[in-house]
């Protein structure tokens, strides 16, 4: 299954490769014409990768925040948040390498209360710096009286970040919402009670991996000061 939210870049990619073939089998000899076939090839099966778009089974636990984004942890820590908790919060990051699915989904069930976009440059998005000066988006949901935030944020090859929202309209914990595209990174930014369940280096799951929890008894993991 493809993602909706890359159809108008997956039809361009494959309308440069099918140019690609065509000129490839009208004015190449047959060595160079196996070669460039070979790389065309390779190049849609990793387009056709980049964007697809699996079923995910979201867990019903309650007070469960799932992963918004498949990738890697590469960050628990303290974090300040001004823009919508408005408070000292934990962050939880996660990057996604051109590698992983990048459709994205909502944590939580509630409402989407704060919603802004964020121009900015396209350093490394493994870097934490990009968390603060990245092009991104910042995405509040209110969930039985409990707040988050969470940043879709590009990286140095992504250009586009896709949120398929607005403010007002209804959250549901694993539907889909939007993506970045081609290598990016998620910041998730909680409550100081909630309670992490996931350490760096961890591989994570949009819409599946359970990333901390509301109110749970579930034990803390130890953050970076």
């Amino acid at each position: 299954m493809l993602t909706k939210y890359g159809f108008d870049v997956l039809l361009k990619y494959l309308g440069v490769a099918f140019a690609v073939l065509v000129i490839t089998f009208f004015f190449l000899p047959g060595a160079a014409q196996v070669a460039v076939y070979c790389i065309v090839g390779l190049f849609v099966l990793l387009v056709l990768n980049f964007f697809r778009d699996p079923e995910r089974k979201t867990p019903k636990e309650e007070g469960s925040i799932i992963s918004p984004a498949d990738g890697k942890v590469v960050v628990v820590k303290e974090a300040d948040e001004p823009e919508f908790l408005k408070s000292r919060a934990l962050q939880v990051s996660v990057f996604m390498s051109p590698l992983d699915v990048h459709v994205n989904r909502f944590p939580v069930t509630g409402t989407v209360e704060y919603f802004k976009h964020v121009e900015g440059e396209f350093v490394a998005a493994f870097e934490d710096k990009s968390s603060e000066i990245n092009e991104r988006t910042l995405i509040g949901i209110s969930s039985n009286g409990r707040k988050l935030l969470f940043k879709q944020i590009a990286g140095a090859v992504a250009r586009r970040i896709v949120a398929d929202l607005k403010v007002g309209q209804p959250a549901v914990i694993g539907e889909r919402f939007g993506m970045i595209k081609f290598g990016s990174r998620v910041d998730i930014l909680l409550p100081m009670d909630a309670k992490i369940a996931v350490k760096v280096g961890d591989r994570v799951t949009a819409g599946e991996s359970i990333v901390a929890k509301f109110g749970s008894d579930l034990p803390e993991k130890k953050t970076n000061r």
